[in-house]
């Protein structure tokens, strides 16, 4: 399961900067636009506290958390869906992420420079938003002229692509996301198809100066991004990203030292990578003890004979049943033994939709 989140902003917002603290990977930075180029991906561990509670109860020699990918894509531009900048190119790589990070500067330093010359996070917001718009129209125009012709035969196909696209249309013509409209299970299965820009889940990251990042809420930019992502039904988080990525270069000593004196409980990263991890709508679960407890990534819906598939496909092709605890009940009753006697140690068979903080022995014959 590859699936990726994209961070996308105007040039010089500090997309790269938070790239390269989420993942210490080294992304290219400067203060002049298209630093960027070609997208850089980096795998990140998903902070998860119930994981260090679950060794606690149920020893392994090891813990293992899980990851996904994050995606930093270059710089948009205003007039990029008509080529602006590196447009076209840009716009292709957005296409190919699973869900977007829209990272808007919201912090004032005469330093680095803005690409529209002020700072004006909504501003900002918006010019991308329009562009991806504006391209998402182009496609959906040009997908209707063939699909109007083979609608024409009575093609079922053709005509529910058709009605979907019809539905499409007006709402982008109105500068509305896609992601907006309500479709049903057949017709998001045909919207999928499309890889429109403005059907991507989205989470809104603006980028705060150091002396917000204990409160965001106390940066009048912030404010601004909450108010336009609370408007489209989305959220939004503040992020000093010059600063988490200072601290993501600290061992875990300096770092506590760090987080206490900036007084929080922990890096703004954390909160990120979890709701850009909920985003794609991954949800974990949990094998332990022996060698290891391990976190596992799965997506949203997915049943027990898919998930044992995930550690490994002769699980899924053997699958006989999976014994299943809530890692709430085993961090209330505190050991194995105490959920068994309890009664809340479950046997799942094959219809069973896995549920966020399962810890699952599969059993399984081959």
């Amino acid at each position: 399961m590859a699936l990726t989140a994209g961070i996308v902003g105007l040039p010089n917002v500090g997309k790269s900067t938070l790239f390269n603290a989420i993942t210490k990977a080294g992304a290219e930075m400067a203060n002049y636009p298209f630093a960027t180029i070609d997208p850089n991906v980096g795998m990140v561990e998903v902070p998860d506290k119930r994981l260090d509670r679950i060794q606690e109860l149920i020893p392994a020699k090891k813990i293992v958390p899980t990851t996904f990918e994050f995606t930093d894509i270059a710089g948009i531009v205003k007039g990029a869906s008509k080529g602006e900048g590196l447009g076209n190119k840009f716009l292709e790589n957005i296409r190919q992420v699973d869900a977007i990070v829209h990272v808007v500067r919201a912090f004032d330093d005469d330093n680095i420079t803005h690409v529209t010359g002020k700072v004006d996070p909504v501003d900002d917001i918006q010019t991308i938003n329009l562009e991806l718009g504006i391209a998402d129209l182009d496609a959906v125009n040009k997908r209707l002229g063939k699909v109007q012709r083979a609608a024409k035969g009575k093609d079922e196909e053709a005509l529910a692509e058709l009605a979907v696209l019809n539905k499409i249309k007006p709402v982008l013509e109105a500068g509305k996301p896609v992601r907006s409209i309500d479709f049903d299970e057949d017709e998001q299965k045909i919207v999928k198809g499309f890889f429109l820009l403005t059907s991507k889940p989205v989470l809104y990251v603006a980028n705060v100066s150091e002396d917000d990042m204990a409160d965001s809420t106390a940066s009048k930019y912030f404010q601004q991004v909450k108010e336009f992502a609370e408007s489209e039904g989305e959220q939004a988080i503040g992020i000093a990203a010059e600063t988490e990525e200072e601290i993501a270069e600290l061992d875990d000593a300096d770092k506590a030292d760090f987080l206490e004196a900036e007084g929080v409980e922990e890096p703004g990263l954390n909160k990120l990578i979890r709701a850009s991890y909920k985003l794609l709508g991954l949800e974990t679960f949990f094998t332990a003890g022996g060698k290891e407890t391990k976190a596992w990534t799965y997506l949203k819906g997915t049943k027990a004979p898919q998930a044992a598939g995930i550690i490994h496909s002769d699980f899924e092709r053997g699958f006989i049943r999976a014994e299943v605890m809530a890692f709430d009940d085993l961090d209330k009753l505190g050991s194995e033994q105490a959920v068994k006697e309890a009664g809340k140690l479950r046997v799942e068979g094959k219809e069973y939709v896995m549920s966020d903080g399962d810890i699952v022995n599969f059993r399984f014959n081959v």
